[in-house]
C-alpha cells in the first residue's frame, strides 16, 4: 500500500526514538525508549513494540525506516560497524521485517542525518551534503541531490576510521580505536575524544560540553583544548572537503552545539583544502535531534507501495 504516514526510528546507544511523519515531513507523534544494551532480542522487541504503539496513536499503518548505528553488509546481509556491537552480524532487517510483517529499510544513522537536513533543514536544495553526528562517535553521510549515497560496501560517508589528516608530532600514533586501529578521526573529534584530550593535558575530569561552556567564560585551559579540536575538526573536515566537495557540511550530535565551530573551523580548513577559495559552508542543524527520526521517515517517500 502507499504510505499515508511514514515513521522513522532512531536505534541510538541509549535510546530508540520513534516519530510519525506526515506527507508535509511535520511530525505527528514521538515516542521514546530506553534500548536494551546488550542485548539484541529485546532492542527488536522495543522497536516493534514502538512502531506499534505510534501506529495506535495515529490509528493507521504505516512504512517504517530505520536509523541504525554502522550499516548492513551487502554480502552477508548482517549488521557490521556498529558502536553498538550486540548488534554485529545479527540480521537486523529480517527480523524488523519480520516481526512488523512489513519491508523496512535502513539506513546509516548518519546518513539519515544528512538527508533529513538535505531535504528540508539547513542544507535544503543543495546538491552535494556532508552530514556529521559529534557525539560519542562521530559518524558521516553523503546526501546528493536528496538521496543518499550509500556505497558499494555501504560505507560511504565514514571518516571518522581514516586517520586524523596532517597529524603534528604529538597526535602520532594517537589514541585506540575500537576499530583496532590508532589515531582515527573518531578518536580526536568524538565528545568523550575531546573530554579524554583535557583530561590528559591538563589532570582535570570535564564534559565536552563543560570544556566548550568554560571556553566560552575565560578558561584558559578549556580554550586551549577547544581550540586543538577545532584544529583537528577543520583537518578532518578538509579532507573530506577535498574528496567529495560537498556545498554544504552540516554538524549534528552533542557538539554541533558549540557556537564557536562554525566562525572558526572554516577559517582553519581553509589552508587545507585544495582550492584558492572555499565557498563550502559549515552550518548548524535545523532539526536537531529530530534529524535522526526525520531521516529515516524520508528513506520512504509517501507515494511508494510498500
Amino acid at each position: 500500500m502507499a504510505a499515508r504516514f511514514r515513521i522513522g526510528i532512531d536505534l541510538g546507544g541509549t535510546k530508540i526514538e520513534g516519530a510519525a511523519v506526515d506527507g508535509s515531513g511535520a511530525i505527528l507523534v514521538r515516542r521514546r525508549v530506553a534500548t536494551p544494551k546488550g542485548n539484541y532480542r529485546e532492542t527488536i522487541e522495543a522497536m516493534v513494540s514502538l512502531v506499534g504503539e505510534i501506529e495506535l496513536a495515529i490509528g493507521a499503518k504505516a512504512s517504517v525506516g530505520v536509523g541504525m548505528p554502522g550499516a548492513i553488509s551487502p554480502i552477508t546481509g548482517m549488521v557490521k560497524n556498529a558502536n553498538s556491537v550486540w548488534l554485529i552480524g545479527r540480521p537486523l532487517q529480517q527480523d524488523l521485517e519480520t516481526g512488523l510483517g512489513r519491508p523496512v529499510r535502513l539506513a546509516n544513522d548518519a546518513n539519515c542525518f544528512a538527508l533529513s537536513e538535505a531535504i528540508d533543514g539547513a542544507a535544503a536544495a543543495m546538491g552535494t551534503v556532508f552530514g556529521v553526528i559529534l557525539g560519542t562517535g562521530v559518524g558521516g553521510g553523503v546526501a546528493i541531490g536528496g538521496r543518499i549515497l550509500v556505497g558499494a560496501n555501504a560505507i560511504a560517508g565514514e571518516w571518522g576510521h581514516n586517520p586524523l589528516p596532517w597529524p603534528t608530532v604529538d597526535e602520532i600514533p594517537g589514541p585506540p580505536c575500537y576499530c583496532g586501529g590508532s589515531g582515527c578521526i573518531e578518536t580526536f573529534l568524538s565528545g568523550p575524544a575531546l573530554a579524554a584530550d583535557h583530561h590528559r593535558h591538563t589532570e582535570r575530569h570535564l564534559s565536552a560540553i563543560e570544556i566548550a561552556d568554560f571556553a566560552g567564560r575565560g578558561d584558559a585551559e578549556c580554550g586551549a583544548t577547544l581550540e586543538r579540536y577545532m584544529h583537528r575538526l577543520a583537518r578532518g573536515l578538509a579532507a573530506v572537503i577535498n574528496v567529495i566537495d560537498p556545498d554544504a557540511i552540516v554538524l549534528g550530535g552533542g557538539l554541533s552545539g558549540i557556537p564557536a565551530l562554525y566562525d572558526r573551523v572554516p577559517e582553519l580548513w581553509t589552508r587545507y583544502v585544495f582550492s584558492d577559495h572555499v565557498v563550502t559552508r559549515l552550518l548548524s542543524p535545523v532539526h536537531g535531534a529530530s534529524s535522526g527520526v526525520r531521516g529515516a521517515a524520508w528513506l520512504w517517500q509517501p507515494e511508494e507501495e510498500w
